[in-house]
């Protein structure tokens, strides 16, 4: 039971209408205040799916409002340190959008600007709350996997032109970068909460399929610290879009089958008994398994805790960083032809941003 609403600022109507939907499934916890846009009719049309809710097209004028909890930033990529920051100084606790920043150097900005408001900044990662993935985990923790030994990672989508008509994206000054930052970072994160941290990365980026400045294409190979290879294919030029995750252990395999691209963590895993373990000892873990809410309205139930001080954060600044120094160093990799040790030496040139590294 919520025993509180926290009252959501919403900034950006375009992937912001997906957080006001999860929103709405935790209407017992939260309440939308304010949908801000500098398009004022997408404002009022968001604003209009929830009672109460006002529209805006001044940041300023929402961070002024002192009854907004939570500014949940859902802004083009290169808008979000600065309205991180400026939320921050007005004293608000903040929910931001992938990609979080621009680089490393900005996250530890975000560190310290967090540090001195004594807020918090919550880094979207929304697919780790699918019951297909939460199953995985469960048999992890029960010790039911055994070691991991390799991954492969599919992220085969389709953007055509028009995708590239909304004016931010496709540009490296806009959205940072391509298809390694803005479409397979929530799959490389799924990785690394089921198998760990990356010890070693090599990988390649292109742009083959529209005529954009940022990659549409990548192929990466990772080691992990546990020893255990993955393999992570991308493009954005498939015919059929797949979102595929296949973790093979010593004791069992588990992969996403036919779960829609968008929504890879969720639908019915299939967990494979191998060697000594039986099937009936994963059917005997997952028995008690109690499905939750999923995608963004999963991350509000998760969050809701948090805001009220009865649980720690489900996502951290750390999450975020250790998810930019994958990215930073898959474009590193692609520039220079070679491998990359994480983490990352402080003073590696990537660290300051990828941009100078873009393909």
């Amino acid at each position: 039971m919520m025993s509180r609403r926290f009252r959501v600022a919403v900034i950006g109507a375009g992937i912001g209408a997906a957080h006001v939907e999860g929103l709405r499934e935790n209407a017992q916890g939260y309440e939308l205040a304010v949908v801000c846009d500098l398009d004022p009719s997408r404002a009022a049309s968001l604003a209009a799916t929830m009672p109460g809710a006002a529209a805006e097209t001044s940041y300023r004028a929402v961070l002024a409002r002192s009854d907004v909890d939570l500014v949940d930033i859902c802004t083009p990529p290169y808008l979000h340190v600065d309205a991180i920051e400026a939320a921050l100084a007005a004293g608000k606790n903040v929910l931001c959008e992938k990609p979080l920043v621009g680089s490393l150097a900005q996250v530890e900005r975000v560190m310290r600007a967090a540090e001195q408001a004594n807020r918090t900044v919550v880094p979207v990662y929304q697919y780790r709350y699918g019951n297909g993935l939460a199953r995985l985990r469960r048999l992890i923790d029960a010790g039911l996997t055994g070691r991991s030994l390799v991954a492969s990672i599919t992220t085969h989508w389709n953007r055509q032109a028009d995708y590239y008509d909304v004016r931010w994206r496709g540009r490296k000054a806009t959205e940072l970068g391509g298809a390694v930052l803005g479409h397979v970072i929530h799959l490389h994160d799924l990785l690394t909460f089921a198998m760990g941290p990356v010890r070693r990365v090599f990988a390649k980026v292109a742009t083959r399929v529209n005529p954009i400045e940022t990659e549409d294409c990548a192929a990466v190979c990772l080691e992990m610290a546990s020893g255990a290879l993955v393999t992570s294919s991308v493009t954005l030029g498939a015919a059929e879009e797949v979102s595929k995750l296949r973790f093979c252990f010593t004791d069992l395999t588990a992969e996403n089958p036919g779960v829609p691209p968008y929504r890879p963590a969720e639908g019915a895993w299939r967990f494979t008994a191998r060697g000594a373990r039986q099937q009936e000892d994963i059917e005997a873990a997952l028995a008690g398994f109690v499905p939750h809410r999923e995608s963004f309205a999963g991350l509000f139930e998760a969050l809701h805790p948090a805001l009220a001080g009865a649980a720690p954060w489900p996502l951290t600044l750390q999450d975020a960083w250790r998810s930019l120094e994958l990215v930073s160093a898959i474009y590193y990799s692609s520039a220079t032809n070679t491998a990359v040790e994480l983490p990352l030496a402080a003073d590696h040139p990537v660290r300051e941003g990828w941009a100078p590294f873009l393909a």
